[in-house]
């Protein structure tokens, strides 16, 4: 076996799936899968022995499912990667949503059909997941060390007349971030929030849930129509884009399918550029943890007819620093903060009623 190569661990009671989820493993000479396990048992045996850069993890097996192995990884310390294989059920979802609060960087989406995880899209966006998880752990080790917090202070949106909104864009990872920042926003927030975090369709109704029971804000995935409030925060629909639209000086949700946008549906960029003729005077646009770039191109069109102010993920909390990586390299971010500090950030700019 090359050394070189990246060692997966597939744990998955269907000896079928595990065939095929290491099939299209072979396509990427980047990976190798090392071992197997047909249920948890056996998966938390191998992990007390061997080292793996990327745990493929099902959610439903015999002796110990998905969320045990996760609960056991956290309470034996094992260093690794967990990437979820889950279904879009409405269980599946919650589980789902339960299992990136426990760890797992993000989850892939298992097809309903054999014949689905056979296509080149599934396969394309399996290795796309694999090679963000991969890459995980030696990212964490070069963020070592690096500062907490930057600080541009250029300015802040003091403005208590101006009307304000808040815009959070995430995607790998942000699930578990989003949970250490929408329920540490006050029920009083001076400001609406918008969320758009990638998912697809089935998850982000449990996501929204979860936030809602967490959260002092009335916490709501996004429907079409629906007018915007404060006191609300609304988590854009899986697989719909989610935009603004501006009618007697009122603001409601659109939701669009049209194509993607950054190869994603939904698209933090639309959500940006359609504040820019809404009747907002300021936005609050922050960017969480995520692969990619999306929301800076958004940002960048909205900053021309908006004052904006952005807040960035700092890297060292990020899972993946794709998102906020992108939006620092503009220099459009005013504040640079850790995790556990974006809300303060929010609040500072938001202001409350």
């Amino acid at each position: 076996m090359d050394s070189k190569k990246k060692k997966i661990l597939v744990i998955d009671d269907s000896a079928l799936m595990r065939r095929i989820v290491c099939d299209i493993i072979a396509l990427d000479d980047r990976f190798c899968v090392q071992d197997m396990a047909a249920n948890g048992v056996e998966a938390i045996a191998l992990l007390k022995q061997n080292v793996y850069d990327v745990v493929i993890l099902d959610v439903v097996m015999p002796k110990l499912d998905g969320i045990g192995v996760l609960m056991q990884i956290r309470e034996l310390d094992i260093r690794t990667t967990v990437v979820m294989y889950s279904t879009a059920t409405s269980e599946g979802a919650a589980t789902t949503i339960k299992a990136l609060e426990l760890g797992a960087v993000d989850f892939i989406h298992k097809p309903s059909t054999i014949m689905g995880a056979k296509t080149e899209s599934f396969m394309e966006r399996f290795l796309s997941i694999l090679e963000c998880a991969a890459e995980q752990n030696e990212a964490r080790l070069e963020q070592a060390g690096q500062s907490a917090s930057t600080k541009k202070e250029k300015k802040t949106l003091s403005d208590a007349d101006s009307q304000k909104i808040v815009a959070i864009a995430s995607s790998t990872g942000g699930p578990k971030a989003l949970q250490e920042v929408i329920p540490y926003l006050p029920a009083d927030l001076d400001a609406p929030v918008l969320i758009v975090q990638h998912m697809p369709e089935g998850f982000t109704a449990s996501l929204a849930q979860r936030l809602d029971e967490l959260s002092p804000l009335t916490v709501r995935e996004a429907e079409d129509g629906m007018e915007i409030r404060k006191g609300n925060v609304y988590l854009a629909r899986g697989g719909k884009h989610m935009e603004v639209s501006t009618r007697a000086g009122k603001h409601y949700l659109v939701l669009k399918d049209g194509p993607t946008r950054e190869g994603v549906r939904p698209c933090a960029n639309f959500m940006y550029e359609t504040l820019g003729t809404s009747e907002y005077d300021s936005i609050i646009c922050v960017v969480l943890t995520g692969m990619g770039a999306d929301g800076t191109q958004g940002i960048l069109n909205l900053s021309k007819q908006k004052d904006i102010y952005v807040i960035a993920q700092e890297q060292s909390t990020c899972a993946v620093y794709g998102m906020p990586r992108s939006i620092v390299a503009t220099g459009m971010a005013d504040r640079i903060e850790p995790l556990d500090n974006i809300a303060s950030a929010i609040i500072l700019n938001a202001g409350v009623q």
